[in-house]
């Protein structure tokens, strides 16, 4: 009985160092993913690529991008935020294509005095044209802990969602003539810089660089249900339905719950919404602001 016993658990170790390489083989990592493309050493991946840090003091900001372009996909990465006084500093997280008609997808969060709320900038840019921006205060201290912030983009729509949470949705609307992004593959992008001429109270706040480095820190990034476009083609190419159980993302839409949940943060936590700004649209609001 004790040899077999023995053997029993020698085979269970031996199953469980497998598990465990393979999960940390199949495990990506910031090394992977991204690179580091500014900065001057103030970006940097650590803890074996399961952390990256973008630093900012006087002399320059940090950013790094993704090494694939994407056509579509569900994307997910963990942020902490500049703690402390922040203000005058803005994180950008977003996807952007190239060229003179590029498409955008973007998170910026502006900073802000300590105790005062970070505000969370959201834009969509189709074929160079952005000016869709919607604005929102969260519901917790970004700056405390890490919370993941989701842009799934499929041909229909692009959902931004914080931990889970939908806050905004942008709907194709070609059939009313807005172009939407859907032709033109794009990296994911991540900066910290210096915007004190604007980003607090349109400016009047400048950044204290007495509290200088400036850190944000980043982890988690997942981009498993996401197409990689690879030269000319897409590697959803030959299942782009949703009939494969892989790819239901790619026509995934906001259920009833979500829809609850979306406009409770709209009710609550919108600051600002460039389809109710009569002001700055005098001959009419844009034709995708007429879509429920």
């Amino acid at each position: 009985m004790a040899s077999r016993s023995t053997s029993s658990l020698c085979a269970t170790a031996l199953l469980l160092v497998v598990v465990s390489w393979a999960a940390s083989a199949s495990a990506r990592n910031f090394y992977q993913d991204f690179d580091i493309t500014w900065g001057d050493g103030r970006a940097q991946i650590l803890n074996n690529g399961d952390l990256l840090t973008l630093s900012l003091d006087k002399a320059s900001g940090s950013g790094f991008q993704s090494k694939n372009e994407y056509l579509f996909g569900k994307i997910d990465m963990q942020l902490k935020l500049v703690p402390g006084n922040s203000a005058g500093t803005v994180t950008a997280y977003y996807l952007s294509s190239n060229g003179s008609t590029w498409d955008e997808i973007d998170y910026e969060f502006l900073g802000n005095l300590s105790g005062d709320p970070y505000i969370l900038h959201t834009n969509v840019f189709s074929q160079g044209k952005g000016n869709r921006e919607q604005q929102f205060y969260l519901w917790f201290d970004p700056t405390a802990d890490f919370h993941t912030y989701s842009i799934l983009w499929n041909p229909q729509r692009i959902i931004f969602s914080v931990d889970g949470t939908p806050i905004r949705e942008f709907k194709n609307a070609e059939s009313i003539g807005v172009p939407f992004p859907k032709a033109q593959p794009m990296r994911i992008f991540s900066s910290l810089w210096n915007a004190d001429d604007w980003a607090t109270r349109g400016g009047l706040v400048k950044t204290d660089w007495t509290q200088a480095p400036f850190t944000a820190s980043y982890r988690s990034f997942n981009a498993d249900n996401a197409c990689v476009w690879s030269s000319g083609s897409s590697s959803c190419a030959s299942s782009t339905s949703s009939s494969s159980d892989g790819n239901a993302w790619l026509s995934e839409e906001l259920d009833s719950t979500g829809q609850d949940r979306l406009k409770w943060v709209q009710s609550n936590y919108m600051i600002y919404n460039y389809c109710t700004d009569a002001k700055r649209f005098p001959q009419g609001f844009p034709p995708e602001c007429s879509m429920s």
